[in-house]
């Protein structure tokens, strides 16, 4: 049975079901689970909401009654692939930037190369994209933010190009956070470099229009997931794997997607994958009708949207595998400095190596220094996520300092 309780009631043993308070005010990854350790309680007591809810079934109620705190009462794991605990870099952030901006824009003359030819009808050659999102995949396994940071910046007028980059570098990453092999890995970086390549047969003016689409407009475009397969279907070489992301990169976990209404696990784990990261390169892109929300809110938005259009789990795991503040992001330390966001730590999504720039009590820029907050854990904190243009500061200018001694 679902209860509502006050924090001061809460106790060891008990399982949360909703802490009614918005993820980005907690650090647990996953919403509902048991609860198991005192500094964990306390955690939840200084959130500070009224009332949060507990489920009796599953752990123990208000009126104390014995029962053994076993793993099976915990929240049933995803059946996703296993994540690794941690993951470990071959290269730093600045060592793997050169060849990540190499890398990236090569992928973008190959991409919009490729996707020229489809829209003036010439035969698709996935030979082309293959030894692309080889180096992608090379440079996601040597140091995962580096490149996934640089796809952030994008020119509004080769958005559709440059998107289907970002799109593929982050499902690389995605894929190799969840453990999955080098081939399927490649499989994935294809259909998501291709994701979105039915479009090069949809009309310019729709394509690139600034304002609203009408709703015939907005069927036209809705036809590029079908114009996609129809040109896969032309094509020798191209796996199911590609064909599942193609096809399925618009459909939504609750049934409201298309071109096929599915639904649940009638989309596939990587079609599921696709949706995901697909919208959270578009919300954080500058577009002709868009203007591009910082990592952390798409994030936020990304969990919210997840109860009815996203597959609740993967979302999680997708956060867990960027950060809840991904490399390039401004943030408000507690002492009230402003840091850029260098490297995920070891730690938890909470405390990332940042690189302190400002100090807002004497509003000006300090010499850059490096700390890992998974390190100063207790002493030192993230309090938000900030908006660069409120502080005129480009982020990207810090990620290609020499690391710098903590």
């Amino acid at each position: 049975m679902i209860k509502k309780i006050k924090p001061e009631d809460l106790r060891i043993g008990m399982f949360i079901h909703n802490l009614n308070s918005g993820w980005m005010e907690h650090s647990f990854l996953w919403p509902r689970f048991l609860l198991k350790k005192e500094a964990d309680l306390q955690k939840i007591r200084s959130i500070g909401m009224d009332e949060l809810e507990i489920d009796t079934d599953k752990g123990s109620d208000v009126e104390p009654r014995p029962m053994p705190i076993v793993e099976a009462a915990e929240a049933p794991a995803p059946s996703l692939n296993p994540a690794p605990a941690a993951i470990h870099y071959s290269t730093s952030h600045l060592e793997e930037l050169a060849t990540a901006k190499r890398v990236q824009n090569e992928a973008n003359e190959v991409i919009q190369n490729l996707l020229m030819d489809i829209r003036m009808g010439k035969q698709l050659e996935v030979e082309h994209v293959e030894p692309i999102v080889e180096q992608i995949t090379d440079s996601i396994l040597r140091n995962q933010g580096t490149l996934v940071s640089l796809c952030r910046i994008k020119q509004r007028d080769t958005y559709t190009f440059q998107h289907s980059v970002s799109v593929a570098t982050l499902m690389i990453s995605f894929c190799r956070y969840l453990g999955m092999d080098r081939a399927t890995i490649q499989e994935a970086g294809i259909g998501a470099i291709l994701h979105d390549i039915g479009k090069m047969k949809v009309p310019n003016a729709i394509l690139n229009k600034p304002s609203k689409l009408t709703d015939d407009e907005f069927g036209i475009m809705k036809s590029h997931v079908t114009l996609g397969l129809e040109i896969l279907e032309q094509t020798p070489g191209v796996s199911d794997v590609a064909i599942q992301i193609v096809g399925q990169h618009h459909e939504r976990f609750g049934g409201s997607g298309y071109p096929r209404d599915l639904k649940s696990n009638a989309i596939s784990q990587l079609g599921r994958m696709a949706a995901i990261v697909d919208v959270y390169d578009a919300i954080t892109s500058n577009r002709v009708y868009h203007t591009a929300m910082e990592p952390s809110v798409a994030l936020q938005k990304l969990f919210e949207w997840s109860k009815f259009h996203f597959d609740e789990e993967l979302v999680q795991q997708f956060i867990q595998s960027i950060g809840i503040y991904p490399v390039g992001s401004l943030v408000r330390l507690e002492n009230d400095q402003i840091a850029v966001v260098i490297q995920q730590g070891g730690t938890g999504l909470l405390h990332p190596v940042v690189r302190v720039i400002y100090d807002i009590r004497r509003k000006r820029h300090i010499a850059p220094q490096d700390l890992d907050l998974s390190q100063r854990v207790g002493e030192i904190q993230i309090v938000a996520a900030e908006d660069p243009e409120d502080w005129q500061i480009n982020p990207f200018d810090f990620l290609a300092m020499e690391q710098l001694r903590a």
